[in-house]
Formats: C-alpha cells, structure tokens, sequence
C-alpha cells in the first residue's frame, strides 16, 4: 500500500489543531484507558488499520490484556467491561454510526447514568476527534505498522 499525501506537511495548521485536541483529551480527566477502548473500538466500525494498530498497541502499553482486546468487536456480549466502558462505548458508536439513530435519548440515558456532563462532553470530543483521524488516515493511506507507544507497562494476566 502506498500513501496518497501527508496531511501533517500539507496542511500543518490544521494537524496541529487536531494534536492540540488530543492534548486536551489527555489531560481532561477521563481515563486514558477508556480512551484508547473507545478510540479502538471506532476505530474498528470504520476500518482505520492504522489507527486500530495504534490503539491496539497503546492500550497494551498501558497493561490492558489481550481478552478484551480481542472481544472488544463483541463488548456487548462479553463480561469484560465496566458498565461505565459499556456506556462509553455504547455512546461512542451511537456517535460514529450517527446516520442509524442520531444519538438516541436511550444511548444518551445509559452515557448519562455512568459518566458525568463534564465527561460526556469530553468523551464526545474523544469521538469526534477519532473518527477525524480515521478519515485522514483511510483518505490519505497512511501506512499501519510503524507506529510504537510512548511508554510501555508490564501486562497483567489474571
């Protein structure tokens, strides 16, 4: 696969207004773990291959184990989630998937019970700035594969 363009050098302002976002994300006060579940888990209903190995390899770095990895496409059937990532997820995907149901009072309902206003608003930036990314890496073709984590922790295995 070969890149189309590198959005980075060509539109620099606007990459750096995307990295200013995700500094922001980093210090909002949501947990970085969820964040990288719920980047992942977008990541995956629009087909990012960079961005799922990005997160992929984030969320191990930071010690999440590879079952709810794996499962995280099935998070709704599965036993290894927090009703709080349950909501998160439940209401990243009502955001990505906008067009099938517009956010619905029930999908806001369950969000709402697990997660503060505060929160909601920032987990619907970590939305919103996740599915950016994914469009610029699916138009632009950036190659998965290189990408390694700023820091690295020991798994823990139950």
């Amino acid at each position: 696969m070969q890149p189309r363009f590198n959005y980075a050098k060509l539109s620099p302002g606007a990459y750096h207004a995307m990295l200013g976002l995700e500094k922001y994300l980093t210090q909002c006060g949501l947990e970085e773990g969820l964040l990288h579940l719920v980047k992942l888990r977008v990541s995956q209903i629009n087909g990012c291959a960079f961005c799922l190995d990005m997160h992929w390899k984030d969320l191990r770095a930071i010690g999440e184990g590879e079952q709810r990895l794996y499962s995280l496409d099935a998070w709704r059937e599965c036993p290894y989630y927090t009703d709080r990532e349950r909501s998160a997820l439940a209401w990243a995907e009502a955001l990505t998937l906008i067009t099938q149901g517009h956010a619905s009072d029930e999908a806001y309902a369950e969000v709402s019970a697990n997660l503060s206003e505060k929160e909601i608003s920032d987990l619907t930036f970590a939305v919103i700035t996740i599915n950016a990314w994914n469009r610029l890496a699916i138009s632009s073709r950036t190659v998965p594969g290189n990408y390694q984590p700023a820091r690295t922790h020991e798994t823990v295995t139950a």
